[in-house]
């Protein structure tokens, strides 16, 4: 009796988190196909016809219109802005960890702890000096402004989560490769960024998703329209009086097609890289 009550009760369906669940996905899933069903809708009839409705004649002229407007030019320099900007991030950020989980010193922990502090700096907060910094420095208005002060605020969170995992390595293997004669860079190279794999992706789409959607650099640090990227070039389809809705977000749906194949390939890892460490 007791085995056929437990097996009743684990079976038992669970009725609100299950319509919390699918709650979740319908909030979800609304703005999404908003977004794609607008932009298939001719714009002519954007006003006629209801906002949800599925559009009597589809057109992909809103994204012909967002090709032919200098898309593939947003589109490479916030390719190039993301990269550059993952890889300095994660060449710093690797070293970084390796010498905190290495070198446990009084110093080295101070120094991990004011890494830390910049989680707390609002990047809004720090937007008047970066502006001044950048125009003493003669980067205003190029794409490496844009570089900088975002490698500055993705490295606090990207050492915060490669140290987490790069502790849960076990030090056997660390004491195994120093006994054989392995050097500091060996032990990063063969040992630490193998197993880090996970948490390498991790951060990288992470950091890649926030450069890839930032709107504040982009309007402050830049001027003109060959430095634009893709969040600030919808300005493009937004006129005195009126704006070009689907074509806004016919441009939404391609920026984000690059981060959807990037999130794709590497969702197991980003998951484990963002549970590892934290469960101690």
């Amino acid at each position: 009796m007791r085995a056929t009550k437990k097996m009743s009760t684990r079976h038992r369906p669970r009725i609100v988190s299950g319509f919390f669940g699918w709650l979740w996905l319908f909030v979800t899933i609304i703005p999404i196909y908003y977004i794609i069903v607008t932009s298939l809708r001719p714009r002519e009839d954007y006003y006629k016809e209801g906002a949800f409705a599925i559009p009597g004649d589809p057109s992909l002229r809103a994204y012909n219109e967002v090709i032919q407007n200098d898309f593939g030019l947003y589109l490479g320099n916030s390719l190039f802005v993301t990269v550059i900007t993952v890889a300095v991030t994660l060449t710093i950020c690797v070293m970084a960890s390796f010498v905190i989980i290495r070198r446990r010193t009084r110093g080295i922990t101070r120094t991990f702890r004011f890494f830390l502090l910049g989680i707390a700096i609002p990047i809004q907060a720090t937007i008047v000096p970066v502006y001044l910094m950048i125009v003493q420095l003669g980067l205003y208005d190029t794409l490496w402004a844009l570089i900088f002060p975002s490698v500055g605020f993705a490295i606090p969170i990207t050492i915060l989560i490669l140290t987490n995992f790069m502790r849960d390595i076990p030090r056997e293997l660390f004491e195994s490769m120093t006994v054989d004669g392995a050097t500091n860079m060996q032990i990063l190279r063969r040992l630490v960024l193998p197993m880090s794999a996970p948490a390498l992706i991790t951060v990288g789409i992470y950091d890649a998703l926030n450069v890839w959607n930032g709107f504040l650099f982009p309007l402050i640090l830049t001027q003109s329209s060959g430095k634009r990227v893709l969040p600030l070039s919808l300005w493009t389809y937004q006129g005195e009086f009126t704006a070009d809705v689907p074509a806004i977000l016919a441009a939404v749906v391609l920026s984000v097609i690059p981060l959807f194949v990037a999130y794709v390939i590497g969702r197991r890892q980003m998951v484990a890289g963002l549970t590892a460490g934290f469960g101690k």
